[in-house]
């Protein structure tokens, strides 16, 4: 078997990345978050970042994720961010060592810190090396004894010089120098930000099987993408198979083949372990199609394991409801300036967003992208638990929530129970002969899955949800009565509280019949409270950089739009992460603005639109000033509640 290997790199080298100024070798601190500050202080000082505190908040939210102390004394944290202006490196050696919360629970010694930029790749084969490079114990222990910076500098210079090749594509007769007939062990390693610990994993196991003679090829799954990628005649050729990530891996490939799969730090300080494993006739094969769990996996804390599948449909979920809120949005500014709502008979004003052409487009293609929301949001949470057999039946039972009366939270518990339903069939199925594996992933789970998610659903997730919602109905029609200042402080609030869920379309129908009905006022009081939870959001992001993700702070400008165009949606991938801190804020900041709405006696002849409809607004300065008080409140409680997210736990 040949196999090809590139040798060399891009021409970047280690000394491109890592300058004198950002060495120290006798450094120390009290734990790992002054260390960590410490080297960051290095990075400052090469130039290499624009601005330090999204940088920072990349690199603890990484050791959020898991520990970069992978052992031997030995520490790489890393960020991947926008302020990054160019990739780099600062060294740190701690003659006293501090305790980093590392794998093998000992003291670090020696700390790398990497920034990468987050767009281009030339620079991780120059990381991916320096990671395996580390592996090497003569050249970590002489870091760590290093007395300058510049001696410091000049041992990476040679260990790195010895190991490069003339840059070109070269051929082995195998991946390691063992006889043809020794065992042949494929891995594969990525973690999640696919910076260091995928190639230490791979340097393990790679030295590992070659000292025990056996033949050897790793797939490395890093922030370049898949390299080496292992062909199906070397899946079919070989004895046994290490998967060693903390990311998805492609494993429908390994269907038939002897797998082991851990955690990538298990590939860095078991990788015998694991190829004993792999080996070991009693392992059992594995079978595609989601059939297998990695022990990673089974580790993890059950609202870990809960908050990642949320959040894998959360982040699918979030394309459709920007691209499709913008739209919309659009729709009723069009509207806006080309029609005088005054001029309309009152059924034409429930047609606002969609009178002139141009509006209907948008309007149109906005409630299509819409109407993808909670099918997806319920898919993709049901394919992190099931792997690609979920997703369909993820799908049905989010467009039966979202046809029905339980909208966005029926979704979430559709995502949940379609997945755990699918699980519950691969056991179920787990038993039966091999000859019928082939009918499980294209018949079985599709069909058992779309009839169960239907069931349960229909007879029991959407009856509950529906007399609540008709319960909803019936009390607020009891306080039509009452005070206007408390029905539309209630009605307000009711707008926040799920966010298209029973209490937000039980408030909504109040609205616009009370619209109908000739009451004005409720309708401001009812729109106003659903434009507070985007554009609180968006205050608290720029209010309090140091409480939200980069990612998270870059959604700002989408939701000051989707805010003022009345589009609450834009606040439900935050309220589905953080529903303890965000549905509490945003529901007083939306009941606050509606009650000085009612107060200041402003009215609204238009059921949707937001700010775009301010020529129908009654007393529209006074409803700006309502707006305004409700998303201050609501932003500073946000913010206030929440923890830093660079906290390193």
């Amino acid at each position: 078997m040949q196999t090809k290997i590139w040798k060399g790199n891009t021409g970047m080298k280690i000394r491109d990345l890592l300058a004198i100024e950002s060495i120290d070798v006798h450094a120390s601190a009290a734990d790992k978050n002054e260390i960590i500050r410490k080297a960051i202080d290095l990075m400052e000082k090469s130039g290499k970042i624009s601005e330090r505190a999204p940088y920072e908040e990349q690199v603890y939210n990484r050791e959020l994720e898991s520990t970069t102390g992978v052992g031997m004394g030995i520490a790489i944290p890393h960020g991947r961010s926008a302020a990054v202006k160019k990739p780099g490196l600062a060294a740190m050696v701690i003659p006293d060592g501090v305790d980093y919360d590392a794998l093998d629970g000992q003291p670090v010694n020696l700390l790398f810190l990497i920034a990468a930029p987050e767009d281009g790749n030339v620079h991780l084969e120059v990381l991916a090396q320096l990671s395996r490079m580390l592996m090497n114990e003569d050249l970590s222990s002489a870091l760590k004894k290093a007395k300058t910076p510049e001696e410091f500098l000049d041992l990476l210079n040679k260990a790195e010089a010895a190991l490069e090749k003339p840059e070109e594509e070269v051929e082995t007769a195998e991946v390691s120098a063992a006889p043809a007939n020794a065992p042949f062990i494929l891995a594969v390693t990525g973690c999640p930000t696919g910076i260091a610990h995928t190639y230490m994993a791979a340097e393990a196991i790679e030295k590992k099987a070659k000292e025990l003679g056996y033949r050897v090829k790793v797939e490395t799954r890093g922030s370049g993408g898949a390299k080496n990628v292992l062909t199906a005649d070397e899946i079919r050729e070989c004895d046994g198979i290490v998967v060693a990530a903390d990311t998805k891996v492609p494993m429908d490939r390994f269907d038939g083949k002897r797998v082991v799969q851990s955690a990538v730090a298990a590939g860095i300080h078991e990788p015998d372990k694991l190829i004993a494993k792999a080996l070991d006739p009693a392992t059992p094969l594995f079978h595609g199609n989601g059939a297998g769990e990695s022990e990673s996996e089974a580790k993890e804390s059950g609202w870990h394991k809960v908050y990642k599948d949320l959040m894998n449909g959360v982040s699918h979920m979030l394309p459709f409801i920007v691209g499709g809120g913008i739209m919309i949005a659009m729709a009723f500014l069009i509207d806006g300036f080309c029609v005088d709502m005054n001029s309309l008979a009152e059924a034409d004003r429930a047609l606002f967003g969609t009178i002139t052409p141009a509006a209907a487009f948008f309007k149109s293609v906005g409630d299509i992208a819409f109407g993808f929301m909670l099918p997806v949001l319920a898919g993709f949470i049901a394919m992190s638990i099931a792997d690609r057999p979920g997703l369909a039946v993820g799908f049905v039972g989010g467009m039966i929530a979202a046809s029905g009366k339980s909208g966005f939270l029926g979704a979430l518990l559709a995502g949940f129970i379609a997945g755990y339903l699918v699980e519950g069939l691969k056991k179920l199925c787990s038993k039966f002969p091999a000859s019928l594996e082939g009918i499980k992933p294209m018949l079985i789970y599709p069909f058992f899955g779309v009839l169960g998610i239907g069931a349960i659903m229909m007879f029991l997730v959407e009856p509950p949800v529906g007399w609540l919602n008709t319960q909803l109905n019936f009390w607020l029609e009891s306080l039509n009565g009452t005070s206007g200042l408390l029905l539309g402080t209630l009605l307000a609030g009711m707008m926040a509280i799920d966010m298209g869920g029973p209490f937000n379309k039980a408030a909504y129908v109040f609205g616009t019949a009370s619209l109908a009905a000739g009451n004005y006022s409720i309708m401001a009081a009812v729109m106003i409270g659903g434009m507070v939870p985007p554009l609180a959001i968006a205050l608290s992001t720029w209010l309090f950089k140091d409480k939200f993700t980069e990612d998270e702070r870059k959604t700002a400008p989408t939701n000051v739009v989707m805010g003022l165009g009345f589009i609450t949606e834009g606040a439900i991938p935050f309220a589905a992460s953080d529903p303890l801190h965000v549905l509490p804020a945003c529901a007083i900041g939306s009941a606050l603005a509606g009650a000085l709405s009612e107060l200041f006696g402003c009215t609204l002849m238009a059921p949707h639109g937001g700010i775009f409809v301010v020529l129908t607004i009654g007393n529209p300065l006074m409803y700006l000033v309502a707006l305004i008080a409700g998303t201050i409140v609501g932003a500073l409680i946000l913010g206030l509640t929440r923890k830093p997210v660079k906290k390193a736990a």
